[in-house]
């Protein structure tokens, strides 16, 4: 068994996730990097991880399937023998214009919450036995946690898709509901990030990037965008610290939703 806490990322190959296992690893944490697609991206994650000195475990997993749900899991208990903190960030979207109500078809609304809600559902069950199992290290329980990568649009109705606001509208709910469910052995909360600059959301809006982003900077009251490293951060929070805090959602948006005064 490790000596070192475990944290799983799902979805860590890049942006938010590859931010999160580098600040776990940062911390002295050994780290499990998951992808579902290029292995390449992933093991120079790893890399920099081990950098760190730590170890880093990387499993290609496409968490809307349950058998590779539990194959992660298993190749962690199977590496590791432990894990202290599951992070649930893997994501999927269509972008889709919020009047274009022909764009989404049920097939996207399948796909969409296949990975967003049912995939984190179900890494998150896999991964229950080890997370509960994991050694405290002193006499206080909520020592492991689970954080689940939400979005402010499940708040604002604004983001990349109907679809996708509904889909993390939803895992804000099972947020809460396990929560209730895996007290008082594990901590469950949720980060709702706003406008994350990552190369996913560039790629995503095209064109419309940059305008977005200004008119973001505009509104917030902060007058910033958030960065993958600021979610990573949360994540830490949440993660390793926070022993009395579970079932929130975490509102990250440089004070979008304030607005300025």
């Amino acid at each position: 068994m490790s000596e070192r806490r475990v944290c799983v990322v799902s979805g860590s190959s890049s942006g938010i996730g590859a931010a999160t296992v580098r600040r776990f690893a940062a911390e002295g944490w050994d780290v499990v990097v998951n992808f579902s697609r290029q292995r390449e991206p992933a093991e120079a994650v790893a890399a920099q991880c081990t950098a760190l000195g730590v170890r880093a475990l990387v499993v290609k997993a496409d968490i809307s399937d349950d058998k590779q749900c539990h194959d992660l899991a298993a190749q962690t208990l199977d590496t590791f023998g432990r894990a202290d903190v599951l992070v649930n960030n893997a994501g999927a979207t269509k972008f889709v214009a919020l009047k274009n109500l022909d764009g989404l078809q049920a097939e996207d609304f399948h796909r969409i919450y296949a990975v967003n809600v049912v995939g984190s559902y179900q890494l998150s069950r896999a991964l229950v036995p080890l997370l509960r199992t994991a050694p405290a290290g002193s006499a206080l329980k909520q020592q492991s946690g689970i954080v689940n990568i939400s979005s402010v649009a499940s708040m604002m109705g604004r983001g990349s898709s109907i679809a996708y606001m509904a889909s993390k509208g939803a895992l804000n709910a099972m947020t809460v509901g396990l929560a209730r469910a895996l007290a008082p052995d594990i901590r469950v909360n949720a980060i709702a990030p706003g406008l994350v600059e990552t190369p996913w959301l560039k790629e995503g809006l095209g064109a419309r990037y940059d305008q977005f982003r200004q008119e973001w900077v505009e509104r917030a009251a902060l007058e910033d965008t958030i960065q993958p490293e600021d979610v990573a951060d949360a994540a830490w929070w949440l993660g390793a610290g926070a022993l009395k805090t579970t079932g929130e959602v975490l509102l990250l948006d440089a004070g979008f939703r304030l607005t300025k005064a």
